[in-house]
Order: C-alpha cells, then sequence, then structure tokens
C-alpha cells in the first residue's frame, strides 16, 4: 500500500517547537517580538509610583500604572554603574508582554530587597520566578527625616501559579534564546543571581551589530 503524500509544510509544521508557527507564506517565525539585545522597555518611576513603557507611556488600566503584571522568562540580580545612576543593587527581570515582545523592567535599592522575599519561599518550594506570575504593586513611602518630607515610592511583589503549558513554552523560549538588554550591560556587573540570563562578555562575544534604526527614548530610569 502506498504511503501518503506528505507536504513539505506538513512536515514543518510537525517540527515546530512551542513558541514557533508558520506565517502566510510557510516560513517558520517565533510567536513573540523580539530585537535581539533590545527588549520593550518598562520602566517603574520611584518617583511617582507608577509603571511605564519607554519612560513616556503610562500603562492604563484600573490601577491607572501603579501595578505591572507579569511571568519572568529570564532575570537577574546585579551591582553595577548603569544608566548614569551609580553603583547599585538592580534587579532585571524579563518577560512577554502583552502584546507578545520580549520586554524588560529594572528595579533597584528596596525593591530589589522584595524580590529576595518572594524569591525564598518559591526557592523550599523547589519553584523559580519563571513558575509564577507576579503582580508588581508600588507602594507609598515617606521620610519624615527631612522637611518637608519626602515621598517616593518602592515595589512589593505578589505572585500566583502560572499556567503550566504556557511555563513550559516560555522556559523553552528563553532557553534557546540570548535575552539581554544592551544599555544595562556591562563587563564589570557582579551578578549575584541569573537564570535564563544571555551575557555576551561572559561567553567571549562582542554585541551584536545594532539595527539600522532604534526608537528614541530617554535614558535614566528610576
Amino acid at each position: 500500500m502506498a504511503k501518503p503524500n506528505t507536504s513539505a509544510a506538513e512536515t514543518t509544521a510537525n517540527t515546530l517547537k512551542p513558541y514557533q508557527s508558520l506565517n502566510a507564506a510557510g516560513q517558520v517565525v517565533n510567536k513573540y517580538k523580539y530585537l535581539e539585545g533590545h527588549p520593550r522597555q518598562y520602566r517603574f518611576d520611584a518617583k511617582e509610583g507608577v509603571f511605564n513603557i519607554n519612560g513616556t507611556e503610562k500603562l492604563g488600566g484600573p490601577s491607572h500604572g501603579r501595578s505591572l503584571t507579569f511571568q519572568p522568562i529570564a532575570w537577574r540580580i546585579f551591582t553595577d554603574n548603569i544608566l548614569n545612576m551609580g553603583v547599585k543593587n538592580w534587579a532585571e527581570l524579563f518577560f512577554i508582554d502583552e502584546k507578545g515582545a520580549v520586554s524588560a523592567v529594572l528595579f533597584h535599592g528596596f525593591s530589589v530587597d522584595n524580590i529576595y522575599r518572594l524569591i525564598e519561599p518559591l526557592f523550599y518550594d523547589d519553584l523559580t520566578l519563571a513558575d509564577v506570575v507576579i503582580t508588581a504593586v508600588a507602594e507609598k513611602k515617606e521620610n519624615t527625616k527631612v522637611q518637608p518630607k519626602g515621598v517616593y515610592y518602592i515595589a512589593t511583589f505578589s505572585y500566583k501559579m502560572a499556567d503550566v503549558e504556557r511555563t513550559s513554552e516560555l522556559k523553552q523560549f528563553a532557553q534557546e534564546t540570548p535575552i539581554f538588554r544592551q544599555e544595562t550591560l556591562s563587563d564589570i556587573a557582579n551578578i549575584t543571581t541569573a537564570h535564563n540570563y544571555y551575557h555576551p562578555y561572559a561567553n567571549g562575544e562582542g554585541l551584536p551589530e545594532p539595527p539600522a534604526a532604534l526608537p528614541e527614548g530617554p535614558v535614566a530610569e528610576e
């Protein structure tokens, strides 16, 4: 009996990875958008207590930018002098946003301490940040030691278990993709912990060639 014919497209479809799909031309493409080394930038404004995109687009929703919910796919906690802000403790977390773009958000100071408080119970349950969906909320603080009193915000974190199937897909994508942010990259960072973070310098490579054009925006982050 003759074997049924299998088209090239069907063969390709059968070998797709979970995070891949076929476009209209039958080409294999990633479901997630990522310009290597240039993730979409989400920022936590510790002065105003809001999250925004690229320093300009405040997140909407009922919280009016006061919170950000995401599932980390890669991260690092490190000490470095970046973004012209002096030496600080930083937590850099990467995730896929609602539009399917690889994105990154930075926290520093007391917010980093709060991330550690999140990591600890997960560790003892044999879980990592990649297994949960995190909600970061801006919490108001006051410094009464100065007059007039100073007001600032730190990020606090809570989590819920993520969907198992989606988590498996995201983990495979992160393991097979060089995830990093070029603007925060240096060869002198003191990295405390990292997961699925790709470091070109550590791998004996240089930085990738920059794309022809990148969106302009403010550099400093709070």
